[in-house]
């Protein structure tokens, strides 16, 4: 198969009819007199992020595949509104567009003989689509829409296409598979070991009819009654179970989203964030103790604490007071014994005693002894007996309890001001509110759809266990009704035969997938080998024919863990692993990947670039950002690129437009 064509008509960012020439064209040499035939396999795609890289991906399937192609298990509705979200949403030529189409034009070669087939799939906004298939430039007029689905798939079934069509999603979910699910989904449908399942159904049924038609007719009629509960049932099982394949893929996809926005979260500040209004109240809180811690302080500096401050300066104030006291004392006495002198002189002057005046003389004499100076003595502080109380209960007393207060304020408010600051710090690390609330508001709703999923999965599991049992006890009734005619059953030649072909076909599986999976061993090695950028010759793999899961082996027959592989060695892992998929298929079909380096380190991109795209597949379809394939590897694989396009995004017309050339090279022609 070669794709020559993609036409997108209003497809999602791209507005208007865009026709876009997919053909690998070879170079052609002429030297020495002969002409040499350079086989170029890459188209080359580049766009910025939002560009539209992805809608060539997501428009190559969606024309092939349909519904089938958005990977999960539509209903009628859903299916209508994932279409209309596909429709270009910006303002067109002629105003809001209503309806987008896609055209794709490829060449099949079938029994040695090559057709030109062209799909062209299109739909309103609102409403299903239409499907139409060309072949040769002929309308495939008797084909109506299903029928021209099943055509197509059987063309190119859809497990197959998966392993040629794929993005780097798709890379990461087989190299982070350990279960080996994924790798079995692929190698069942590239083995069609589900043609061999539905044929062994298909020979169960043709025996139990054959056996039926040798009963009598009371027993024929219990048997087809029986036989039609349990296809009912049958198809209740597979019904159930494939809705939770589906249920739990979502989940899964659900939880990758949730780790995705609680690292963007974490990155954004997130953490910080849940704890911001918090911490916010919390400053409140402190800012307010603050203020009285603050206010305490200032209202025991007014009162008695400064006495605790400077206890030297207060210490000679006390003995300086005690000082002024005992010179106030004698001062009082000396000025109660003048006055009493005074009368006592007085009453003696009617004394004719001679004796009188030398006892008054000697009285003064030795009062004037014992206050010395003290009348002369000046008195700094002259503070009464009251003031000097008060002054001593504030120093002794009232300065020890405010100082034991201001200390405790103190201390309190030194530990204030540092969680103030360190709340403050974590407000400054977390962004405000609104810049985080969209990734809490869709973490939450993630949760919340989780959640519903997981219990839709368990309900599902149980009705499937439910219409199991049911299934299996019909199948009991119906197998002893056949067990009693057995012998007569047997005896035809064809029953006989599809019984033998039951068994071979389990044989026919076994054996099938067990060559395969060596096939796949070996391709994979070659791969793998080429493409890593450790050096191991040695290297071998062994994939279980069971369970599918993957051990690589080194030189030393060490088994490798792959959870200790970095991002891009398990990258370069689920590549090869496709890249041997695709091999063992033996389909020739072109190869669409996009976005295949974001993870790998340089040297596994000089690797992939350089050993895996120009030998890939005859068509390479690449679509890249310019930090992915750069200057550099433009001049690698220079010889092997046929085309290259630049996708540009207008912001003013919010459409994106073709243009050959690639980004940093001039452009030479626009697409139609």
């Amino acid at each position: 198969m070669q794709i020559t064509k993609l036409t997108l008509n209003n497809f999602r960012v791209f507005r208007g009819v865009h026709e876009i020439d997919l053909r690998p064209t070879p170079a052609i040499l002429s030297t020495s007199g002969q002409t040499i035939i350079l086989e170029r396999p890459i188209i080359l795609f580049g766009g910025l992020n939002g560009a539209g890289k992805t809608s060539i991906l997501t428009a190559v399937r969606l024309a092939l595949f349909g519904r089938q192609s958005f990977g999960k298990l539509l209903s009628n509705n859903e299916y209508i509104e994932s279409l209309t979200e596909l429709v270009h949403k910006g303002q067109g030529l002629a105003g809001v567009q209503n309806n987008a189409s896609i055209e794709l034009e490829f060449e099949y070669s079938q029994e040695g003989k090559e057709n030109t087939y062209k799909v062209i799939r299109s739909w309103k906004k609102g409403q299903k689509d239409k499907l139409y298939i060309e072949k040769d430039d002929t309308l495939v007029s008797e084909l109506d829409y299903d029928q021209c689905q099943g055509f197509l798939n059987e063309l190119i079934p859809v497990g197959i296409a998966d392993l040629f069509f794929f993005d780097g999603e798709k890379i990461a979910e087989l190299a982070e598979d350990e279960s080996g699910k994924v790798l079995k989904t692929a190698v069942s449908r590239l083995l069609g070991l589900d043609v061999i399942a539905k044929l062994k159904s298909d020979l169960s049924i043709h025996l139990k009819k054959e056996g039926a038609s040798a009963l009598n007719q009371s027993l024929r009629d219990e048997i087809q009654s029986l036989e039609a509960k349990k296809i009912e049932h049958e198809s209740n099982v597979e019904n159930f179970r494939h809705e939770a394949d589906f249920v739990d893929e979502n989940i899964q996809q659900l939880t990758k989203k949730i780790n995705d926005k609680e690292s963007a979260l974490s990155q954004s500040g997130g953490a910080w964030a849940k704890t911001r209004e918090t911490e916010t109240l919390k400053v409140d809180l402190l800012l307010k103790e603050k203020v009285e811690l603050e206010k305490q302080i200032r209202m025991e500096m007014e009162t008695s604490l400064p006495f605790a401050l400077a206890p030297n300066s207060i210490s000679i104030l006390l003995k300086k007071i005690k000082e002024e006291q005992c010179i106030k004392r004698k001062q009082n006495f000396g000025q109660e014994l003048e006055l009493f002198l005074d009368t006592l002189r007085a009453k003696l002057s009617f004394n004719l005693s001679a004796s009188a005046p030398a006892a008054m003389e000697a009285i003064t004499d030795s009062l004037t002894e014992h206050l010395g100076n003290i009348s002369q003595q000046a008195l700094l502080l002259d503070i009464s007996d009251s003031q000097t109380a008060t002054i001593e209960y504030q120093i002794n007393q009232q300065s020890v309890d405010s100082f034991r207060r201001f200390d405790e304020a103190r201390v309190r408010l030194k530990q204030v001001e540092n969680e103030i600051d360190n709340a403050s710090n974590n407000i400054a690390r977390a962004p405000e509110q609104e810049q985080v609330q969209e990734l809490f508001t869709d973490v939450r709703e993630l949760d919340k759809r989780k959640e519903k999923q997981i219990i839709k999965y368990h309900d599902l599991l149980e009705e499937a266990k439910r219409e199991l049992r049911l299934l299996i006890d019909i199948t009991k009734k119906v197998q002893k009704l056949h067990d009693k005619n057995k012998d007569i059953s047997n005896k035809d030649t064809g029953i006989e035969n599809a019984q033998n072909a039951m068994l071979l076909l389990d044989k026919l599986a076994e054996m099938l997938t067990k060559a395969r999976v060596k096939q796949l061993e070996n391709e994979f090695v070659k791969s793998y080998k080429k493409l890593s950028r450790k050096e191991d010759p040695l290297l071998t793999v062994v994939i279980n024919p069971i369970t599918f899961d993957v051990e690589l082996i080194d030189e030393y027959g060490i088994k490798i863990n792959r959870k200790a592989m970095s991002a891009g060695e398990k990258q370069i892992y689920a590549i090869s692993i496709l890249e041997a998929l695709g091999q063992t298929s033996g389909r020739k079909l072109p190869i669409i990947i996009d976005t295949p380096l974001g993870r790998l380190d340089s040297y596994h991109r000089d690797k992939l670039v350089e050993n895996y795209f120009p030998t890939a597949s005859h068509q390479v379809i690449i679509l890249s950002t310019d930090t992915e394939i750069d200057e550099k590897y433009i001049d690698l694989i220079q010889d092997d690129i046929a085309t290259t396009y630049e996708i540009c995004f207008d912001d003013a017309s919010k459409s994106s437009k073709l243009k050959k050339g690639y980004f940093w090279k001039n452009a030479e022609k626009e697409s139609v």
